[in-house]
């Protein structure tokens, strides 16, 4: 028994020793912080958390900001992150010194999950490798070759529009967005044709929507420990996407793969370009193997599909909010469009400059993806600061702190789309804007992205007009257990056919 509770003792003894030491770092580092709490630092408790992860680093952001700091240190469990203030520390971190952050940090596991090993996850030389593989996926040429294929997704859509419309009940817009985009990825990226629109149990809209769902506790234990210790984790074989979506995923490409080659067949899709690397008479520096090929097919769907559909469904409820903003928009598709023949072209949509200011400021107020991590590959030493990162350590980078930041966006809970005027985004500082990342990691699908919004926003503003329902909660809530920033609620939207 005394042994025993000596043995506790001890045990506690050291424990609270270790979690001093660990919790002394940003002190020591002379770098601005806030206390931690053993046992999650800084961090809300995972199973009871009170907010979304970019909102809570955003209240990080704010409140150093206050106090006019340039960094700060915060600890998730016990592991200290570092947290840039500064725009000009962020551009140094993402792009002047971008050698020291090559990585993002996010865990992946080649081995007993393939296509966790994607462009978005992987890092070092093996991640330069595949960017330049696969950079020229993404040229406007490619996004030119793609674009029927895109317009195509659209019939669909105006489809299930027109019933809404007769039935006069208002539309949960971002579930039928993602429909759109899951069919517009589903065609463009693999080829084939996912018909969200005609069940909730299609395949492609079932798993998509499967990976992204709220996570229960022994995924997010798994989570927390592949974050805390890749390298255990790896060793241990831990996977983090579910077994059935990844196989169907893969599956899907190993099949589509092999039917064309078998049949010789070459379609204008991004499974067909990144088919293009891979010789399999004649292997090459450049080949890429079948699982590299649906890695990177898989990430190209779930950035696709979710990420645009946010973007689209924010877009149309600030119009909606806004109905004089909406009609400008609507009045620059019909005269555009007018010049094209009444048709929706590449072209026609590069001319729709005032769109383009009403999505860059729709990224600004909801920044799908609302932080950034990259991991110190070596050590750094931040400029005039006198600071050592540490390699190893995480950077977390709040890009809706900065996109919401008074002192750079005036008035940031107001909707205007000014902001993005070829006069007046001259003045917007550099690095405090980065919906899509910035420097050598800058997100690869940009343009596809916005391309598909465009498109997808022409179709229904030429077509619909759009006002708030009464069953939408205006006070949004974040989805505590999303990814992605997207509300607690559905944000339901009147439509009516224009005439």
């Amino acid at each position: 028994m005394f042994v025993e509770l000596g043995l506790f003792f001890a045990f506690a003894l050291l424990l609270t020793i270790y979690v001093r030491w660990k919790y002394a770092y940003w002190k020591k580092k002379n770098v601005p912080y806030t206390v931690p709490q053993f046992p999650f630092g800084n961090a809300e408790n995972p199973f009871t958390r009170k907010y979304y992860f970019g909102e809570w680093l955003q209240k990080f952001y704010q409140s150093f900001k206050k106090r006019g700091e340039k960094h700060a240190g915060i600890y998730i469990i016990t592991s200290p992150n570092y947290v840039p203030i500064d725009p000009e520390i962020i551009k140094n971190i993402m792009q002047r010194d971008f050698a020291h952050f090559v990585d993002r940090g996010f865990y992946y596991n080649e081995k007993d999950e393939p296509l966790s090993a994607h462009l978005f996850a992987i890092g070092g030389q093996k991640w330069r490798n595949l960017r330049t593989k696969l950079t020229p996926t993404f040229t406007s040429g490619k996004m030119k070759m793609m674009f029927d294929t895109l317009v195509e997704c659209t019939h669909p859509l105006e489809e299930i529009m027109n019933d809404f419309c007769a039935s006069t009940l208002p539309v949960d817009i971002k579930d039928l967005l993602a429909r759109f985009t899951t069919d517009v990825i589903g065609s463009c990226a693999f080829g084939l044709e996912c018909n969200s629109f005609k069940s909730d149990n299609a395949e492609f809209r079932y798993h998509g929507r499967k990976i992204f769902e709220p996570k229960n506790k022994i995924d997010t234990l798994k989570i927390l420990f592949s974050a805390a210790r890749p390298e255990w984790a790896r060793k241990l074989g831990v996977v983090l996407l579910p077994k059935d979506s990844t196989s169907f995923f893969f599956d899907v490409v190993r099949s589509t793969v092999n039917y064309r080659r078998t049949n010789n067949i070459h379609r204008k899709d991004m499974l067909q370009i990144v088919m293009d690397l891979e010789h399999p008479e004649k292997r090459s520096e450049s080949s890429l193997t079948l699982e590299e090929i649906a890695a990177q097919a898989f990430v190209f769907f779930l950035a696709g599909f979710e990420t645009s559909s946010t973007t689209m469904t924010f877009c149309l409820y600030e119009l909606a909010a806004n109905l004089d903003l909406q009609q400008k928009v609507r009045d620059e598709i019909n005269q555009v469009l007018k010049s094209h023949n009444g048709k929706i072209t590449y072209d026609a949509i590069m001319e729709m400059k005032y769109m383009n200011q009403v999505i860059d400021e729709t990224l600004r107020k909801y920044p799908p993806v609302a932080f950034l991590t990259r991991r110190c590959v070596k050590d750094y030493v931040v400029p005039d600061q006198d600071v050592k990162i540490e390699k190893g350590t995480m950077v977390l980078i709040s890009v809706l702190g900065l996109h919401r930041d008074p002192e750079y966006f005036k008035d940031p809970e107001k909707f205007d789309p000014e902001r993005f005027s070829d006069e007046n985004k001259l003045d917007i500082t550099p690095f405090t804007y980065i919906p899509f990342g910035e420097g050598p990691r800058l997100c690869i699908g940009m343009r596809f992205g916005m391309m598909q919004t465009k498109v997808g926003l022409a179709c229904l503003l030429r077509n619909y007009s759009f006002s708030v329902s009464s069953r939408t909660q205006t006070q949004f809530k974040w989805d505590k257990f999303s990814l992605i920033l997207t509300t607690e609620q559905p944000i339901w939207l009147d439509v009516r056919k224009i005439t």
